[in-house]
This record gives structure tokens, sequence and C-alpha cells, in this order.
């Protein structure tokens, strides 16, 4: 019995280096582990860093557009109280007071339409600036201030659009008088002002000697406004133009 104990004692004498080698098995199990935790914990607050600097981004932007809407109806407030005296002293035919302004009540179209051109009322000052210089024979500052305005109103839209060829009319550019006229007529077309619109673009034709396409316009007219008032007039521009044409091929 004493041998068989001292053969076990003999075995834990060796087993030690064992024990120790498993010791520092699980310690490094466990070292990697605490890395392993570290790492995450790393990554995770850098992307926690990074959310949160995208939510901050986000954030800014947000108080950016409404701060920016904000802005541009504070200054529609103002661009709309400066054209509304503008348009009294237009309508009463002072056009030099409705483009320069006044001391009291109106900076003028001409200041409205610079100082405000982010907003609807600026845009619309434009548009009283050109028909203004237009009025004055001022032509090409007409011409300028038109081409700035860009309505969401199709029939003002239009409307600037003939006046811009009325402009060039005046300056005997008939070619970029056509043009216009054909922006008019072809922007949103109607039976009431459209019309109007085609008789001056057939004119221009004619003046052109281009009768074809004079009688072309004037058919316009008449087979797709119908209800126009200008139906009749278009039909004796029309037979006009047929004869001039007939004339031109002979």
């Amino acid at each position: 019995m004493a041998k068989t104990t001292d053969k076990k004692t003999d075995e834990q004498a060796v087993n030690p280096d064992i024990e120790a080698g498993t010791e520092q098995f699980y310690k490094t199990v466990e070292a990697d582990r605490l890395q392993q935790s570290i790492l995450e914990v790393s990554e995770n607050k850098g992307l926690r860093t990074r959310v949160f600097g995208v939510l901050g981004l986000v954030a800014i932007a947000i108080i950016g557009v409404f701060g920016w809407q904000w802005y541009v109806e504070q200054e529609e407030v103002k661009a709309q109280e400066e054209l509304f005296a503008a348009q009294f002293y237009f309508e009463k035919d002072s056009l030099n007071t409705a483009l320069k302004g006044d001391a009291a009540t109106t900076i003028g179209v001409e200041k409205i339409a610079d100082d405000y051109s982010m907003t609807k009322a600026g845009d619309l000052a434009a548009f009283y600036e050109g028909t203004a210089y237009l009025k004055q024979g001022k032509f090409n500052e007409a011409i300028e201030s038109l081409k700035q305005f860009d309505a969401d109103d199709y029939l003002v839209q239009a409307r600037a659009y003939s006046l811009i060829g009325d402009a060039y009319m005046e300056l005997e550019n008939i070619d970029e008088a056509i043009t216009f006229y054909k922006k008019a007529s072809n922007h949103s077309p109607n039976d009431f002002f459209t019309p109007e619109y085609l008789m001056k673009l057939g004119l221009a034709y004619e003046l052109k000697n281009d009768f074809s396409m004079a009688a072309q316009a004037y058919e316009t007219i008449v087979e797709k406004h119908k209800k126009s008032d200008a139906v009749n007039k278009a039909k004796r521009a029309l037979g006009r133009a047929e004869s001039m044409k007939g004339e031109k091929a002979a």
C-alpha cells in the first residue's frame, strides 16, 4: 500500500508542468477574450461617434432649411409690400416712379427685382420692369428684364414671351421676334390669349415674306381656337397670306 501511495505522489510531482500549461492556456484565453471585448467596445464607441456625427449634420441641415425658408418668407412679405405700391404707379402710367420708386411708399420695381430676386414678388417685379421699359421705348432693357422673369402662372409667362417678341420687332430683329412669339403661342395654349400671339407670329412671317408659315399661324387660330373672337380676323389674314403665297409661287 505504501508503494501505491508513493507512485501517486510521483505522478503528482510530474503534473505541475501540465497544470502550469493548463493555467497558461486559460490565461491566454482570458487575455484574448479581454482583448476582443476591448476591440468591441472601441468599435462600438467609434460607431456611436459616427452615428452622432451624422445625426448632428442632419440636424444642422434641417435647421438650415427651416431657417432659409423663414428668411425667404420674410423677404417675400417685404417684397410684396414694396411691389403693391409700385403697381399703383404702374397702373397710373407713372412709369418712372414705378421703376425708380418714391421717397415714401416703394423702392421701385428695378430695385425690388434686384433685391428680392429669390421671391415671387421679386420675380413679378422683373415683369413690370420689362413692361415699363417697353412702354418707354427702351427695348433692349425690356428684353433683358423680361428674360429674367420666370413665372408659375402660365398666362403671365406667355405674356412675357410675347412682350419680348414685341421688343424684338421694334428693334427690327424679326427672327428673334418669331422665336418668342412661337414660345408665347405654344406656352399652355388657350382660346383667350393664344390667338393674339399667333396673329403676331403670322404678321412677323409676312414681314419676312414667308407667307406659307404665316398661313399656318392663321390657320391654327381658325382650326384650334374656334371660340376665339379673333377667328374672323384670322380668316381674313389667312386669305391674304394664301393669296400672297400664290403670287410668290407664280
